[in-house]
């Protein structure tokens, strides 16, 4: 004060303060503005050649800052001109010259902006409006401020209303021209954050751009500019990386701390710059406080020096400015150090998930990484958005129980949160078996009885986090009330000011309190997922030394393994492969067989590094491609998999398609090789996904090939020729070890290598092999008996067709190209949708009513308005209750004033804690709702909806938010509710104190309205594509872990990272711009809550929109269009149906959606009852297909299909589904035991399992094991190999006993012997019921009843196999033919060798 009072009396300093100096002050400027754009408008004719054959382009606001400045000259014209007839009947004064003079300037100035805006600026080339017109409006911004600040404390002169209007209109109109002045589209790709100047910085002008395209338009992904370097994850990740590698040692060695640690290390410098900003608002926010009781009692007529009022009322404002600037800095900068945690810990978590061994993958299954990746990460980089709020008394809270208990339950409902998400994205990896079996709501009860266990210790979270509240938001009043009576006892006096002074302190100190329940929960939350994150960096990757890498060239020997020893489990006293010794020069081809489970795919992971080494040498010369068993396709164009990241060589594309017979698909589909492929390859066969991921291989060019098994999955004749074409043509030259199962394709190869329980028993050539042993000699043995159902066509036959066989293969398909298909075209999977415009009314109202109807509403609204106005009455009375000082006697008793005021205190907790518990009791029934609503709903979804949505979109919701609508979404939507009733209390106070101030609310108020229209458009917007750019992100981790074994072996690692780092950048972007452009409204606010002192106008209009959006996001999928009923009650089939099994097809015609073209064209035929019916065609024919229309997973565009007479049309689904069975083309089996994957309905018991098991071959392999029925299968049934997994679905058929059974390639992944054993299994235990096989080895359907042959979505032929085989000329004759040609060949070239 001290300080103060020297100052004002320096001579001369109240001049300052007279309207006389201001107004000359201002009219000074504006002349001298009007001297400088003389002088500039002079200089720019003299240049104005020169810019003449310029391109012109239109600036950011141009129209708007036209109108303004004119709309300015005409305001001061009409007041000059009313003033001088007011003053002119009136008399003048000095003053009233000077302010006549000022208007007439400003009249004359901005008109003349005008003038030069229009004729020098319009259509200019600058980048920016010119350098002196940005300093003059900030001048002109200050100024007007100023002028409003001494109009206002002059108020008490009389002030009339037409000096305040004014001077309003130009504060307003000054921060409107401060915040343009940029090019209305970024051109250049960077946010102008990156080059944005001080000024630009300090008001967040440079949101302009953004803001302004969203207002004309809905904004798309390509309108949010890229980010630079300091906030993209590709100059953040680098330090990050190197700093915890440098503390941790490697991943093994990683702490929470030392990840904490690395993730401040990564953004110390926002973070320190944010603590600067912490301290100039911490300083600001206490100078009210300070001066208010010298205030009060300047009110009182206490005056220490002329003026102090004035000085009191601009240090209020100038506080009051610098704390709203510094806490828009530091808001904004924590949301961006927020974001940057968000985007390396994502970018650490997929490059981990890249290495993981095989063992700690088996721990985590993809949906809790991915629970790790959404939920987690996003709560960390939450807390850092908040948490320097309360940096202060973190200490503090170290040993608080509820913090404790907080923690406790985070940690078990995040557990039980990991073991829903596993679920679920097992769930909707599999939901096409889910629904062929009928099993999709015994799965979906599964998922809700996980999430009862989660909404467990959701309600415990909920609960405690409620109590904390009302703790916290009890304790301010508390304190108060504990100060109060201390001061009289200590015999303090209280009077106004002091009172006064207190209660604005308590009230700086309870912000932070009462943000502490939030904080302690904070805190649990992200040191729960901080601990989980760190775990999972802790976990093994593969092991870096399994290959010892040679020089390309240096060495004749492409693969050698010596006394090798590898194991999957390396604590298990058995190896998965032992003793094994290889030698494989360049060039050679080396053929890998033996029965199922034998350890064939183990050999092959072993030479790419992923099976753990024991002991032993392996070592490798050259670069690798593999084709995996079961095939990996990525969404994506058909061409982005075939190149694989690399250059487009045109000439070997072109002859790596011929070799895989993919032109004839490509021509059939719409759109050639840039069809989208969705998720999985769901629309494509599972010959065509074999033969891309062969392709894929080929064009890699590697010199090592390692093929799994790659025929199974394709016809006799691809299979002919994908041999031919690839191995023995364009890898004539290469080295090939290839897995197989058909002994047709062993002759070919240089060395044969027979694999038995892990071992190589056998290795040679054909030959000397099969003199050599009993294992080949048995695998030999079942191919030929299997050729024996061909022994009755006679030579002459087979030769008669053999020259038919080459032509075919020059024939093919070509009867059927794309352009006779008719109808729609279009990609399978589309764009993400997401709702454009105002979040409707319905979306909040649907929330706000989910749970009991929002009967709880009312009663919550009821305690905040209580609680309201009990702290209003409580500080009234204070206020009132306290005398004005020392020698004024006080209205009551002082020990009233304090009994009083705790009544108030106890009455405004209990309504605390009522709206605690019943915004906790809303919130939790709500979430619970929506989830059991959204997850009915898409279980209940047809396949088209899964074919067509990517997993990670479902997996969004389910678990980010999700997650938000259980814990965050209702303390928002309260908090907004909350603020507005505090807001209107706010205002009742002020117009029972001040009620000139709504001279000055209600234009404020206008404004706001306008900048939340101008805002809200592109802040719903940026929330949006925020949460659409979150699955890209998630989809991509997902195939990744799903397909990191083919990424590794084609050493794609880099670049799938630097896919990874795009996505998280553009993920980024959305959310970097969502916190600009919040703090730039909330920064115009500020400016005008620092005029009106209307502060909570910020959170009244800046927060709604953003916050519903998860729920938007949610309801989105309660909306999809659900499959045909599950049960009709009044047409229920009779328990006994099928008794026949006759299937009659009529007219069928199927497609996959609207915009798909047809891939059945009309079938009619019948499977008889009790028969045998074989179906054959090259991939793509529409064999599938025809399959999922019998189980109506897809439903037929016209036609019908009867079953024993009645149309599956007309019954419930679960009736039809649940009467037949099928042994699908992919085998699935699921996380848990062999007992709930064969049994998942716990229909049967444990002997009729048993004797299941053993009537498909797996009885002894169960008993091996130590669980036995309850022996583990994890994730995706890993440690089961493909055969084996085959076998498990041909154990649940044995146990269903239908009378229909379908056989969709049931043998594609097992061996001949093991292909014998399933159809003798089948013959004898389905001999009454009506079998219906796909297969493309000839031999599974050659004693066949009925064999159909499709072509094209055509019935080419439909007949006995006995007359198709007298018909030398059948299309069925030609396969069977060179099925033998190619079988017999291969026999006969071994015997000349």
């Amino acid at each position: 004060m001290a300080g103060l009072e020297a100052m004002v009396k320096y001579p001369g300093f109240g001049f300052l303060l007279n309207p006389v100096f201001f107004r000359a002050f201002s009219a000074s400027l504006h002349l001298v503005l009007l001297l400088l754009l003389f002088v500039s408008w002079v200089r720019k004719r003299i240049k104005m050649g020169a810019l003449e054959n310029c391109k012109r382009t239109r600036f950011l606001y141009y129209k708007q800052t036209f109108a303004c400045c004119q709309g300015l000259s005409l305001l001061n014209f009409f007041l000059c001109f009313l003033n001088y007839f007011y003053w002119y009947g009136n008399g003048w004064s000095d003053e009233k010259l000077v302010t006549l003079l000022d208007l007439v300037l400003r009249t004359l100035a901005w008109g003349a902006v005008c003038v030069y805006l229009h004729t020098q600026f319009h259509g200019s080339v600058e980048p920016k409006f010119p350098f002196l017109l940005r300093v003059w409006w900030g001048f002109y911004f200050s100024i007007s401020c100023y002028c409003l600040v001494i109009d206002i404390v002059k108020k008490h002169q009389s002030l009339p209303i037409q000096f305040l209007v004014p001077d309003i209109v130009y504060v307003i109109t000054g921060l409107f021209l401060c915040n343009s002045g940029d090019k209305s589209k970024g051109e250049a790709a960077v946010t102008p954050f990156s080059k944005a100047g001080f000024f630009s910085l300090l008001t967040f002008s440079w949101m302009g751009p953004l803001i302004a395209e969203g207002n004309k338009k809905a904004l798309d992904l390509e309108d949010v500019p890229q980010l630079d370097t300091s906030n993209s994850i590709l100059g953040v990740f680098p330090a990050f990386r190197n700093k915890l590698q440098c503390d941790s040692g490697g991943s093994s060695g990683v702490t929470t701390f030392k990840l904490v640690k690395a993730l401040i290390f990564a953004s110390w410098a926002e973070i320190l710059l944010t603590a600067l900003f912490v301290l100039l608002n911490t300083l600001a926010s206490y100078v009210g406080p300070y001066l208010i009781d010298t205030f009060v009692q300047y009110l009182n007529g206490r005056r220490e020096f002329k003026n102090e009022g004035y000085l009191l009322i601009m240090a209020f404002f100038v506080a009051k400015l610098v704390e709203c600037i510094s806490v828009r800095h530091w808001f904004f900068r924590l949301q961006q150090v927020g974001i940057r945690i968000r985007a390396v810990l994502i970018t650490m978590i997929y490059n981990k998930g890249l290495t993981l061994s095989r063992q700690s993958k088996q721990g985590h299954s993809t949906g809790e990484i991915i629970n790790l990746m959404s939920v987690d990460v996003q709560r960390i980089g939450d807390f850092t958005s908040v948490a320097a709020f309360f940096a202060t008394v973190i200490i503090m809270l170290i040993n608080v129980p509820l913090g404790k208990w907080q923690e406790k339950f985070q940690d078990k409902l995040m557990e039980s949160k990991d073991k829903r998400m596993k679920a679920t994205a097992e769930i909707l990896r599999n939901m096409r078996i889910l629904k062929l079996q009928g099993w999709e709501m015994k799965f979906l009860s599964k998922i809700v009885d996980l999430r009862k266990n989660e909404t467990g210790w959701l309600k415990k979270y909920l609960c405690t986090s409620a109590m904390t509240t009302f703790v916290f938001w009890g304790a301010p009043t508390f304190v108060s009330v504990v100060t109060f009576g201390t001061c009289m006892l200590i015999g303090i006096p209280l009077e106004s000011g002091k009172i006064v002074s207190s209660l604005a302190t308590f009230r700086i100190l309870q912000e932070p309190i009462h943000g502490l329940p939030d904080l302690i929960s904070m805190i649990a939350q992200t040191k729960v997922s901080l601990d989980r994150i760190a775990s999972f960096l802790c976990l093994d990757d593969l092991q870096s030394d399994v290959i010892e890498r040679l020089p390309e060239g240096s060495s004749d020997t492409a693969i050698q393994i010596a006394d090798g020893n590898f194991s999957w489990d390396l604590s298990s006293p058995n190896p998965t492969l032992k003793d094994i010794n290889l030698q494989v020069c360049r060039g050679m081809r080396v053929a890998v067989c033996g029965t199922t489970g034998s350890g064939k795919s183990s050999l092959l992971s072993c030479m790419l590094g992923e099976v753990p080494k024991i002991s032993g040498i392996l070592k490798l010369c050259g670069t690798k491609a593999y084709v995996a068993q079961s095939p990996w396709i990525q969404s994506g164009k058909i061409e982005e998999n075939i190149l694989f990241g690399k250059e487009m060589d045109r000439e070997r594309y072109e002859r790596v398609l011929d070799a895989c017979s993919l032109k004839k698909d490509l021509e059939v589909l719409s759109f050639g090789d840039q069809t989208v492929i969705g998720e999985r390859g769901i629309n494509l066969s599972g010959g065509q996904k074999q033969r891309i991921q062969i392709a894929r291989a080929l064009y890699q060019n590697a010199d090592i090939y390692l093929f799994d098994d790659p025929f199974s999955a394709v016809d006799a004749h691809t299979g002919t020729h994908l041999f031919k074409e690839c191995l023995l043509g364009l890898l004539g030259s290469k080295t090939v070890i290839y897995v197989t199962h058909q002994v047709e394709f062993l002759p070919a190869a240089d060395l044969i290598l027979v694999m038995k329980d892990g071992r190589i028993t056998q290795a040679g050539k054909y030959n000397e092999i099969l003199k050599s042993g009993t294992d080949f000699m048995e695998l030999v043995d079942a191919h030929k008996k299997a050729l024996l159902a061909l022994n009755s066509v006679d030579s002459g036959n087979i030769g008669g067709t053999s020259e038919l066989v080459e032509k075919e293969e020059n024939k093919g398909g070509q009867n059927c190209t794309a352009e006779e298909i008719n109808g729609p075209k279009g990609q399978l999977v589309q764009e993400e949708e997401r709702e454009k415009g105002k979040v409707g009314l319905s979306v909040y109202w649907k929330y706000i009513r989910t749970a009991y109807g929002g009967a709880l509403v009312p009663f919550i609204l009821l305690s905040q308005i209580l609680f309201q106005l009990l702290q209003i009455g409580s500080n009234y009375w204070m206020a009132w209750a306290s005398p004005m000082s020392d020698d004024v006697k006080p209205a009551v008793r002082g020990s009233t004033i304090i009994i009083v005021y705790v009544a108030l205190a106890i009455g405004s907790s209990f309504c605390v804690l009522s709206r605690a518990m019943l915004l906790v009791t809303a919130g939790y029934k709500t979430a619970t709702i929506l989830f059991n609503k959204m997850h009915l709903c898409v279980f209940r979804a047809p396949m088209s909806f899964f074919d067509a949505t990517p997993s990670g979109r479902i997996l969004n919701r389910a678990s980010t938010d999700q997650s938000a609508i259980d814990i965050s979404i209702a303390m928002k939507v309260g908090a907004f509710a909350f603020s507005l009733i505090q807001l209107l209390g706010i205002i009742a106070v002020m117009s029972q104190v001040a009620w000139q101030v709504f001279i000055v609310f209600i234009p404020v108020i206008a404004t706001c309205i306008w900048y939340q229209q101008y805002y809200i458009p592109s802040g719903r917007e940026l929330v949006r594509l925020a949460g659409i750019c979150k699955a890209p992100v998630i989809q991509h981790f997902s195939e990744t872990i799903s397909g990191s074994m083919s990424i590794r072996s084609f050493d794609q690692e880099s670049r799938f990272r630097n896919t990874n780092m795009k996505l998280v950048d553009g993920y980024m972007r959305p959310n970097f711009n969502i916190a600009g452009a919040m703090q730039w409204l909330c920064f115009c606010l500020d400016m005008l809550s620092s005029v009106t002192f209307a502060f909570s106008l910020v959170f009244l209009i800046s927060v709604p929109e953003g916050v519903i959006d998860p729920v938007e996001r949610l309801l989105q999928y309660t909306f999809i269009p659900s499959e045909p009923p599950l049960v009709i009650e009044e047409n229920r089939p009779a328990c006994c149906w099928p008794s026949h099994g006759q299937v009659d097809i009529q007219d069928l015609q199927v497609r996959y959606a609207p915009h798909m073209p047809l891939v059945l064209r009309g079938l009619t035929c019948t499977f008889p009852g009790g028969m045998k019916t074989g179906i054959v065609g090259r991939t793509g024919s529409g064999k599938s297909t025809l399959i999922q229309t019998l189980f109506r997973i897809v439903e037929p565009l016209a036609g019908q299909i009867m079953i024993d007479g009645t149309n599956i049309s007309s019954i419930g689904l679960h009736d039809l589904r649940s009467r037949l069975s099928i042994i699908p083309q992919d085998p699935t089996m699921f996380e848990g035991t062999v007992r709930s994957n064969l049994d998942p309905l716990e229909e049967y018991s444990d002997e009729q399992i048993w004797e299941a098991l053993g009537k498909c071959q797996l009885g002894d392999e169960v008993r091996k094991k130590g669980g036995k029925l309850d022996s583990a299968v994890i994730e995706n049934g890993e440690n089961w190999s493909m055969g084996q997994r085959q076998l498990v679905c041909l154990g649940r058929v044995l146990l269903k006993k239908s009378k229909v059974l379908v056989l969709d390639e049931a043998t594609a992944s097992v061996d001949t012997a093991t292909d014998n054993l399933i159809q003798q299994t089948l013959r004898q235990h389905f001999v009454d019921s009506t079998v219906i096989t796909i297969a493309y080895r000839i031999t599974s359907v050659l004693d066949s009843d009925m064999v159909l042959l499709l072509d094209h979505g055509l019935i080419e032929e439909y007949d006995t196999p006995t007359r198709l085989l007298e018909n030398k000329s059948s299309s069925f004759a030609k396969l069977v033919a060179e099925y033998t040609v190619r079988s017999n060949y291969s026999l006969e070239s071994a015997g000349d060798i």
